[in-house]
């Protein structure tokens, strides 16, 4: 059983988290937000904590921002999109366990005053930013590091606000790399 109460768009991201772990959900109905919906997370947010786990895509980025603002201490899980992505739809009850209980032994939290680790530089240093497969190289590092996927921009905003070390960085990037010399070595066998 999970401690904090996982915030979930939708009836259906609910019955995803359950096949994976057991937790109890409060449900946002989208960008909705409901003020009975907004009470409950509060209330649930002040006794036992929250983990902000919306849907990779636009309208959840927007939805976790307003919940952070409003729920600084809470903590937030991520989805890969490859991941939460099933029959031309994107959402957390496209994910399967394994993807969930993945996200939910990476939460982050949330930190206002930023490490100013990460700079531009080390994103484009590390092919992240301005490369061809600059893209593809955040969605692997971020399911990594557990920010899950994002534009060059809110991935170092992510890098710098979610607590990620220059150890744990430059580990996960090294691990990218070795993956991609072996994937190398196997197509010119």
């Amino acid at each position: 059983m999970i401690k904090e109460v996982l915030v979930v768009e939708g009836k259906m991201d609910v019955v995803a988290i359950d096949k994976a772990v057991e937790a109890d959900c409060i449900i946002t109905e989208g960008f909705n937000l409901k003020p009975q919906a907004l009470k409950n997370i509060e209330q649930a947010y002040k006794k036992r904590g929250i983990i902000i786990m919306t849907d990779p895509d636009s309208a959840g980025e927007r939805i976790r921002k307003y919940l952070s603002r409003r729920f600084p201490e809470a903590k937030h899980a991520f989805v890969p999109v490859e991941e939460a992505t099933a029959n031309d739809d994107i959402g957390i009850e496209q994910a399967k366990p394994e993807a969930i209980r993945k996200a939910l032994a990476k939460v982050r939290t949330l930190d206002w005053e930023p490490k100013k680790i990460f700079s531009g530089v080390d994103l484009i240093l590390n092919g992240l930013s301005g490369a061809p497969e600059a893209s593809a190289r955040r969605a692997r590092l971020g399911e990594k590091l557990g920010l899950g996927f994002a534009n060059a921009k809110t991935f170092l905003t992510r890098l710098n606000h979610y607590g990620v070390t220059r150890e744990e960085f430059d580990r996960a990037v090294k691990e990218m790399e070795q993956e991609d010399e072996e994937q190398t070595k196997g197509e010119t066998k």
